[in-house]
Order: structure tokens, then sequence, then C-alpha cells
């Protein structure tokens, strides 16, 4: 899930202003601060992740996941209500509408998993999110699948299966779950790249945090269980890390190019292994580390050829 945003984060960067142009070819800008930014979304979001498994079964995941959400909300209330007179077309309205309800399944998906995957695992199988939206984009915006892309995907694909490695383990209903959220944030997100031509991304953030937390409410009530104190200040730590690491993955755009900020993502993956060992006990596995190490550069080298050609779109991350 997190790592999604990919070359499309520099648009969302330059919507939220942190960047007044895109970085010319050759422009390493600033590749410190780009490092240090970037690096400090991926602690941001395996926080998120180990809280997360932290909180295992204890709630049902549609519970704990508008909980999150609705936490979130008050992050956005600034921006919800600047936007309080704002109307939008029955077109635009519709695609809104199905955009929360595939936001809504993922969220769902991805916390079921979150509780039942390694922490590492859940990191490796997220990098595979941008592989969805290439393969995605090209079939269904017309975008094509370049040389580049189809070389990307076939690596990223390996890169999963050594991760995954099905025929030499059993897959758990967990890893199932992570994949299907994999897919449904992928489609959730080119609904939000066909909605960036309609608004700016703070209203698309703010939109979908409510549609979420609306489409999550009936079905967490339906499974509603009683919620101590301490669950509720896990919840909107989750809210917080989520929002933190999302601000410093744009300030990480803003500030180098993303042959610069990509690769730095690795380092999340190694977190990850790290908060599972000392944590919770999971055993460093060398071909999750591989694994997500050949994903990554796969999107790596993907981002990199696209952001020289100046393809880039809008992605929007929320969880």
């Amino acid at each position: 899930m997190v790592g999604l945003c990919g070359a499309r984060g520099l648009a969302f960067a330059n919507r939220l202003g942190f960047c007044p142009a895109m970085q010319r070819p050759g422009d390493l800008g600033r590749p410190l601060d780009g490092a240090l930014w970037m690096a400090a979304a991926g602690l941001c979001f395996v926080g998120v992740n180990g809280i997360v498994r932290y909180l295992g079964t204890e709630l049902p995941a549609a519970q704990s996941a508008f909980i999150r959400f609705g936490f979130g909300l008050l992050f956005l209330m600034p921006a919800l209500w600047a936007m309080r007179e704002r109307r939008f077309g029955a077109a635009v309205g519709r695609m809104l509408l199905l955009r929360g309800a595939m936001h809504v399944v993922a969220v769902i998906f991805w916390f079921y998993a979150m509780a039942r995957v390694p922490v590492a695992e859940m990191s490796a199988i997220g990098f595979l999110g941008p592989v969805t939206v290439l393969v995605l984009g090209g079939l269904l915006l017309g975008e094509g699948l370049g040389v580049s892309r189809v070389l990307a995907v076939v690596v990223a694909v390996l890169g999963g299966l050594i991760v995954l490695r099905p025929g030499m383990r059993e897959l758990s209903l967990g890893h199932l779950s992570q994949l299907c959220a994999t897919v449904f944030f992928s489609m959730s997100y080119l609904l939000a790249k066909r909605l960036s031509r309609e608004a700016p991304a703070s209203v698309l953030v703010a939109v979908l945090s409510v549609t979420v937390t609306v489409g999550l409410l009936p079905l967490a009530v339906w499974q509603w269980q009683p919620v101590g104190v301490a669950h509720l200040v896990w919840l909107a730590g989750v809210a917080v890390l989520a929002t933190g690491g999302h601000y410093c993955m744009a300030r990480a755009f803003a500030a180098a190019p993303l042959g610069v900020t990509q690769p730095v993502t690795f380092l999340q993956l190694l977190w990850a292994s790290l908060v599972g060992a000392l944590v919770f006990g999971e055993p460093v596995d060398g071909w999750v580390i591989g694994g997500g190490a050949l994903i990554i550069l796969a999107i790596s080298m993907n981002t990199w050829i696209e952001a020289r050609r100046e393809r880039v779109a809008p992605v929007i991350e929320d969880l």
C-alpha cells in the first residue's frame, strides 16, 4: 500500500505546494534532504504496520479501519470546511463514490492481512502496488505498456513470486487478502488519476476520507466490539503516522528526483524485518528481503525512466 506513489507522487507534491516545478533531468536538487525525508516516511509507514500488527485480531478489520479513518478526518477538518460550498457534476460524483467503495474494500482487506501476515512480508507484497497501477493504467487508461513497463512488471512479478513462494509453502488467507488489497488500492488510485483533472489533491483526499469513513460505518456497527482507551490511542497513532508518512514523502519528492528518493524505500523493508524480528519474534526471511529488493529495483528503474519522459500523474495514498 505505501509504495504506490512512485513517479506519480511528484504531481502530488506539486499540488501540495512543496515544489514549484518538476526538476529538470540531471538536476539532483537536494539529494540528502530527499533521502532523509523518504527515510522518515518509511519509518512512519513501518510504524503504521507495526501498530496494526500489534493490535492483531482483537477488533474486526472493518471496525479498526473505521476508527482509523475517523481519527484521520480530524486532521482534514480545515480542508473539509474550505470545500463546504464546492459542487461536483453527476459523473464526477459517481467516480468519487466508486473510488470510495474501492478504498473501503481495500482497507478492510489490508487491516485483515496486517493482523495475520509478518510485517516484512506485508511491506514486500505492498510494493507490488505500483506494478498493478502500471498494468491497469496501460490496459484501462490507454497509456500503453512500453518496454520499460513490461520489463518492470516481469521483474516485479518475479520478486513477488520469490516473496510468496507458492508451491514451496501454503499461502494463508492473510497473503491472499493483502494481494486483494493491492489490486483494489490500485483501482482506487487510477480513479484518483482521472479525478485529478476535476479537483485538487487536497479535495480528493478529503472526499475520500469522508466516503471511506461513511462506507465503513455500517460494517463496523454490524461487527462492533467494545473498544478500550488503549486501543483508541493506538489507532489514533496509526492516523498520525500515516499522515506524517505522506507528508514526509511529499517533501522527499519536492527535494530530490525519483532516482534519489525511490531506492531509499528499500530501507522500509529492512526496518519492517527488524520490527518483525525484535518486536514480534518473526524470523528474518532472506527470500522476502531478496524478492522485495527485486520489486523495488523494478519500480525504481521504471519511475526513473518515466520521470525523465515527464510522464507523471498524481496518485494519492490514504491509509
